[in-house]
């Protein structure tokens, strides 16, 4: 056991993140899946759930989901925690408090707590997102918020944020990802994913078509289950869109006056606001909100990294899409935008080696027409070679079409913004490592 004497003081977040990173053999991308160890860490804490909380899960759409529900309460007068991962630039974006990432100070000190309370509890191990998920609830108890949101990290039933009884839990998609974890099938992760779920309160899928395990699961615990296209829904107008509830045990469905499309691009995103109107809805009397607040939250909501256009000429396209479910969304929205304007589309792409990587090239080809495939940082990262290697097995091969592969993102833009038309297109896509490395570009060029 060590004494309090032994605590680790990291001076800087950086530090903090650092230490962390070092006690896993995979660093921050370390997983290691069970709530025991959080749990006796969070009981040592003495943390407590004193407000309302909803958790969100799901294979894609969860940081859409979160980013409305947050607008939508922070209208509303609520002050939201929000606790999302992973972190495009900066780590403090995983903890939001009433709509701003909190300071170095605040998570320094959290981690010093959780650090502390780890110790005493027996030296247990933790890993970085464990270490994360911990801190981000000292941070919202400190500011004394008015409602959490935790988006899951990865899976569900044994994801570090399941550690907390939801009041509301709602999983958005199910699709294959993290099959080393979570399982080869939809059966398989729906199972996991519904893992959030809790007997006696409301259980929201906004998935169109649930694995069956999932609807199995929430029976068997007494959840109070509401289906997307069952109990709630929408009906897409040319300009509006109108959402429509059915009440438990009720028969008469409920409609809400026709809304504007949320700020988020792609067509997706009416069925993740459906989600989260049939969350708000659920959660009515603990968390009431006026029709005034849902407009403004979804009309004024904004993400980094989700279908992101940027303004300027040439265009440019940023998404996190890094599995085939997100990338068959990807391609949906750039059709969508058709080719009158944007004749040539370029794709400047790096992705890990333990992803769908064929079939995300297979669904991808129609839409663009010359590949600039790089390598990422960590070990593991697929190498541009690798990438090369998948486009030729897809057909996709030629100089015109493949130029060549990168070593790293900036070497891929840099090339693209030589030899691209003021009208064409460029799609940042296949990783959140991905997408940062060109957003600090950007950010240093000021078109960010």
């Amino acid at each position: 056991m060590h004494t309090a004497a032994q605590v680790p003081s990291p001076q800087t977040l950086d530090d903090w993140l650092n230490l962390l990173e070092s006690r896993h053999p995979q660093g921050a991308a370390g997983i290691e899946l069970g709530l025991e160890r959080v749990r006796a860490v969070s009981r040592t804490l003495g943390q407590q759930q004193r407000v309302p909380l909803i958790t969100v899960g799901g294979t894609n759409g969860k940081g859409s989901t979160c980013a409305m529900l947050e607008n939508i309460l922070r209208h509303a007068g609520y002050r939201v925690g929000l606790y999302t991962s992973p972190h495009l630039l900066d780590y403090n974006e995983r903890v939001r408090i009433d709509g701003t990432s909190v300071s170095d100070a605040a998570l320094c000190s959290a981690f010093s707590r959780v650090e502390a309370a780890r110790l005493a509890a027996g030296d247990i191990a933790l890993t970085y997102f464990e270490a994360g998920t911990l801190a981000a609830w000292e941070c919202f108890a400190a500011a004394d918020v008015d409602a959490i949101i935790l988006e899951v990290g990865l899976g569900g039933r044994l994801d570090a944020t399941n550690i907390h009884d939801a009041d509301c839990a709602i999983v958005t998609s199910i699709d294959l990802d993290h099959q080393d974890y979570l399982g080869s099938t939809r059966e398989a992760i729906g199972f996991e994913k519904a893992g959030i779920y809790r007997s006696g309160r409301t259980a929201i899928c906004s998935d169109a078509a649930p694995p069956q395990s999932l609807i199995d699961y929430a029976t068997a615990i007494g959840a109070d289950l509401r289906l997307l296209g069952r109990d709630f829904g929408y009906t897409n107008q040319e300009m509006q869109w109108q959402f429509w509830s059915r009440p438990p045990r009720g028969e008469v469905l409920q409609r809400r006056s026709s809304l504007a499309h949320p700020g988020l691009r792609g067509s997706i995103q009416l069925q993740n606001a459906s989600g989260v109107l049939a969350v708000l809805e659920a959660m009515a009397e603990r968390l009431p909100v006026a029709m005034q607040d849902i407009r403004r939250g979804l009309l004024e909501v904004e993400l980094p990294g989700r279908f992101q256009m940027l303004p300027g000429r040439p265009a440019i396209v940023l998404d996190i899409a890094h599995n085939p479910q997100a990338v068959r969304n990807l391609a949906a929205n750039l059709g969508a935008q058709g080719q009158a304007y944007h004749p040539t589309t370029w794709a400047l792409f790096g992705m890990m080696r333990d992803k769908d990587i064929a079939g995300m090239i297979e669904i991808l080809k129609p839409r663009i027409d010359h590949w600039l495939p790089c390598a990422l940082p960590g070990p593991r990262a697929a190498s541009a070679d690798e990438l090369v290697a998948a486009l030729a097995d897809a057909g996709v091969t030629g100089a015109a079409r493949v130029p060549q592969p990168f070593a790293s993102v900036a070497a891929a833009f840099d090339y693209a913004r030589e030899k691209m038309g003021e009208n064409d297109r460029i799609v940042v896509f296949g990783s959140f490592l991905t997408v940062a490395a060109a957003m600090r570009i950007l950010r240093a060029a000021r078109r960010l």
